[in-house]
């Protein structure tokens, strides 16, 4: 039996490739969707942060040594009973400080500001003033380098009535007459409006600013390092043991593997999952890219389609199709692991997003992550090695490069964990799953051929649950309808969609319709995120 004992890269202390790191932002999560967002923007001005619960113990910050801290925003009120509260010590540390919208407020409140419903709330695109003179604004580029109007995105509905003292007003909007604050002597800054998001003009540049103006970081924080660091990591955590990776063919597992591999080698066995659920022609082009490019790696293929068809008969809610395949895919992989035997450790191509939308601090779960908290219980292993926790999906792509993947499949799209089944509306079915995958194979070589998937961040081909009465052939058919979809996003929090050409929608619904079986009606999808999510389900 395993103890489920867990290498945490993330939160290990005794990690060397953590501990390397003289830069750190600690981002404090009070229930905000954007905290992820927040991380993303401090990593992508080549500083190291990490997302840790509001209610994190001032020991623990202090043992992380931050060289700054964000608070995050959050649908609560800060005047309300059971709102999230950090400890009150936190401001006595001496480490700079930025709130944002709910973070913001809640500064205030905690200082002895006072904070309130707004007059008027705001939500979107919104005109504010700010002081050039403040160190969250100084340099930015205003057009023609005059005025201090500039456009940013707000969301709310409390508002700063009155500044704590020592503080003072850099920013204000028409209803919004705290739209930033500042303690300049302390390196307290709050604003109320989100500058992560790209809405917000100077957005990126106003964290860069208390980055490295306000917080004095220089920017080191680099994938190239962090590949040299945790090869050695690995290899003298491992020592002479043996590790096993269950691989999905995934973006996130396949740099996992090549990570691992360069560390220990034949001393790593990657097991595949064949479920079924993939792309056409996925399983095989996975199993091309490992036994014949990574030679140092033992490969193991597992063709099980059939069990998980018979597991999703009669299923149609999301949640359970994807605890179902995350269910399963543990069970396969343990009876495979009982073949090779006692393994020392157990790998895992988790990363930094998983963590977070798993239900880090108080966000809400939008989705379950199978690979984050479903651990093999039969499986006799040490500890779980999880390399990439601590990367985002643009870092994770980063190191794949590094580490000479194929550019196919390190810039592939994302893909969900459970497959095609959370693109197929309601019962998954063999004949369902090969309908999407011919659906989705045309859709993508018709926008390859038009030379437009650099222009697109995600596009795919789902499958309703709808059939629909057509003439096909001189004769009546009642038949599928798809729903292709097709987005760009910079953060994949949200996205809007695109304006496809029709002549490429006209070439792609008559092969569909003409080439896939089942199938006499084409959909777009034109929704964004929000109200609606990337995935159909």
């Amino acid at each position: 039996m395993s103890s489920n004992k867990t290498l945490d890269i993330l939160h290990d202390e005794n990690n060397k490739t953590v501990n390397k790191i003289q830069e750190k932002i600690i981002v404090l999560d009070f229930g905000g969707q954007y905290n992820q967002l927040i991380a993303r923007r401090v990593r992508e001005c080549d500083v190291y942060c990490e997302v840790r619960p509001y209610n994190i113990s001032i020991e623990k910050i202090k043992e992380f040594n931050p060289k700054g801290i964000i608070f995050t925003g959050g649908p609560s009120s800060v005047y309300t009973e059971g709102a999230p509260m950090c400890d009150t010590k936190i401001f006595e540390l001496g480490v700079p400080i930025l709130g944002i919208c709910y973070g913001s407020q809640l500064m205030a409140h905690m200082l002895g500001g006072k904070v309130g419903t707004a007059d008027v709330s705001e939500y979107g695109k919104t005109y504010i003033d700010v002081d050039r003179e403040s160190k969250l604004f100084s340099g930015l580029k205003f057009k023609d380098n005059v005025g201090n109007r500039t456009v940013c995105w707000m969301s709310h509905t409390d508002s700063i009535k009155e500044v704590p003292q020592g503080f003072k007003i850099v920013a204000n909007s028409d209803n919004c007459p705290v739209a930033a604050m500042e303690n300049e002597e302390k390196e307290l800054y709050a604003i109320q409006y989100h500058p992560e998001v790209e809405h917000t003009e100077y957005g990126k540049d106003i964290i860069k600013n208390f980055l490295y103006s306000i917080c004095g970081c220089k920017g080191q924080w680099k994938v190239e390092s962090f590949v040299d660091n945790m090869v050695k990591d690995i290899r003298e955590k491992v020592g002479d043991g043996k590790v096993l990776l269950a691989l999905s063919g995934g973006v996130d597992s396949s740099v996992a593997a090549v990570l691992l591999s360069k560390a220990v080698g034949k001393q790593l066995t990657c097991i595949f999952v064949d479920h079924g659920l993939l792309r056409k022609d996925e399983g095989d082009e996975v199993e091309k890219v490992f036994t014949q490019l990574y030679k140092d790696l033992n490969f193991v293929r597992v063709n099980v389609q059939q069990r998980f068809y018979s597991k999703l008969a009669g299923v149609t809610e999301p949640e359970t199709k994807r605890k179902i395949i995350g269910e399963e895919f543990i069970r396969v992989f343990e009876e495979e692991a009982k073949k090779i035997g006692k393994v020392d450790f157990l790998a895992q191509g988790t990363i930094y997003p998983d963590v977070i939308e798993s239900g880090l601090g108080k966000a809400a779960v939008i989705k379950s992550h199978h690979n984050v908290g479903g651990l093999p219980d039969y499986v006799d292993f040490k500890e779980i090695i999880e390399p990439l926790r601590l990367l985002f999906k643009d870092e994770v792509r980063k190191v794949g490069l590094e580490l000479g993947l194929p550019e196919f499949l390190v810039m592939r799209q994302p893909f969900p964990g459970p497959g095609l089944a959370i693109r197929i509306i309601g019962e998954v079915t063999e004949q369902k799953v090969h309908i999407v995958q011919d659906a989705d194979a045309i859709y993508r070589e018709e926008i390859d051929k038009a030379g437009i998937a650099g222009e697109i961040n995600q596009y795919f081909a789902a499958l309703t649950d709808m059939k629909s009465v057509g003439v096909m052939g001189d004769e009546r058919s009642y038949d599928y309808a798809v729903a292709l979809r097709a987005v760009t996003t910079t953060d994949f929090m949200t996205a809007e969609a695109v304006h496809l050409p029709w002549e490429v929608l006209d070439v792609v619904t008559n092969r569909i319709v003409n080439e896939v079986e089942h199938v006499n009606r084409v959909f777009y999808d034109c929704t964004g995120k929000p109200p609606a999510t990337i995935e159909l389900e």
